[in-house]
């Protein structure tokens, strides 16, 4: 009977609304920057599952090696995990070992988060180069920018982060960030736009970049 209430209470923390299980329209790549953390993460990801988003959460490798249980807990929740560098520099301003260094130690970082091995790469400030882009290649990395800029960042309101998001079309990916307090309250009503126009939250692909349907 324990196990039983156990798996029921399991399967709700996955449970989707009627309009979110309807024939998806199109995928669009929900994308999170700069995590993660102890204070931060655990909220966003309460968040998303509440509202049965899921996202791309790009880690910086200094966070994931500090905070590696809140790594484990972005896949939990049923996030993708992808390498946002080890100390967020300009690396167009880098030379190639240490550009090699922010990657792979990322890589491993995240890894030993039980991350698993990323995919994807987003680098610091969308800035990259040929440099750039051969190291990212070496380790098996697609380079992620972005189509939208959220601009949460910036100080941006809900109301303005919502509306970001309503100019996604399928296939595209928005930047988002997981420290500021109107992301995380702009999430259900991202859910609701996304959903008014048969939007469904999507994994972003290795192979072309952009989102589709979770695999």
């Amino acid at each position: 009977m324990v196990l039983t209430a156990a798996l029921v209470a399991a399967a709700g923390a996955f449970a989707v609304t009627p309009a979110q299980a309807a024939a998806c329209g199109g995928y669009v790549g929900l994308t999170f920057d700069d995590g993660p953390s102890s204070g931060n993460t655990p909220a966003l990801l309460s968040a998303l599952r509440q509202n049965g988003l899921r996202a791309t959460m790009f880690n910086e490798g200094q966070y994931a090696a500090a905070y590696p249980a809140q790594v484990g807990a972005q896949v939990s929740a049923g996030m993708w995990v992808g390498n946002h560098s080890y100390t967020h520099p300009h690396l167009t301003q880098l030379g190639q070992a240490q550009v090699d260094s922010e990657i792979s130690r990322t890589q491993q970082a995240i890894a030993a988060g039980g991350g698993g091995t990323p995919r994807l790469f987003r680098p610091p400030y969308g800035e990259t180069n040929a440099t750039v882009q051969a190291v990212a290649s070496k380790y098996g990395l697609r380079q992620i920018i972005w189509d939208v800029d959220s601009q949460d960042w910036n100080g941006a309101s809900v109301d303005a982060i919502v509306a970001a998001n309503a100019r996604l079309q399928n296939g595209q990916i928005i930047l988002m960030h997981e420290w500021p307090a109107n992301t995380r309250a702009a999430i259900p009503r991202i859910a609701q736009t996304l959903a008014s126009r048969g939007l469904c939250a999507g994994m972003i692909s290795p192979s072309t970049g952009r989102a589709v349907a979770p695999g």
